[in-house]
């Protein structure tokens, strides 16, 4: 699967990026995205005198089904053209407004969207932190959670490499 890659301005540049068949192109296993990574929350006992004893509810899920499951949700979005490519970018200031603009050129705007960075980027999540629907994370702290949340994934073409290499260990 090809897509072309945009840049900040929401405009081609000519190029294309062929998405990993080995991820995007595979079959989603939906059994393997409930079980991963999506941990719920455990509410605090109330105050008898002797009330619930604290109890770890985690349970450990093997690495492969953890993979799989990524897999499965880009595979999801990718079939769901929810994803975009842009080349990489990098803001010079924290600014929120230099963010919207961007979001706004992409045609993003009024959607969950996840921006994924190659590695962190402090003025990116900075200038995206305060805006609602916007989470930004770096690939290689990717998880099945935030990929299945977000209506559209903009995704850094070098984060796409990062990516690949996580996910085809």
């Amino acid at each position: 699967m090809e897509i072309s890659v945009l840049n900040i301005k929401g405009q081609e540049t000519g190029r294309k990026v062929s998405l990993n068949d080995a991820i995007y192109a595979i079959e989603p296993n939906d059994h393997a995205i409930r079980r991963g990574d999506i941990n719920s929350p455990v509410l605090v006992g109330g105050g008898r005198v002797f009330g619930p004893q604290p109890r770890d509810y985690g349970f450990k899920l093997n690495k492969k089904v953890r993979q799989l499951a990524r897999k499965s949700a880009l595979a999801y979005k990718a079939q769901e053209n929810a994803i975009v490519v842009v080349e990489d970018f990098t803001l010079e200031a924290p600014k929120t407004k230099s963010m919207l603009e961007i979001i706004n050129n992409l045609n993003v705007n009024g959607k969950k969207s996840l921006f994924v960075t190659p590695g962190s980027d402090k003025n990116v999540y900075l200038s995206a932190r305060n805006l609602e629907r916007v989470n930004v994370t770096a690939a290689s702290a990717l998880n099945t959670y935030n990929v299945l949340n977000a209506d559209v994934m903009v995704v850094a073409e070098s984060a796409l490499n990062v990516i690949d290499a996580n996910l085809t260990k």
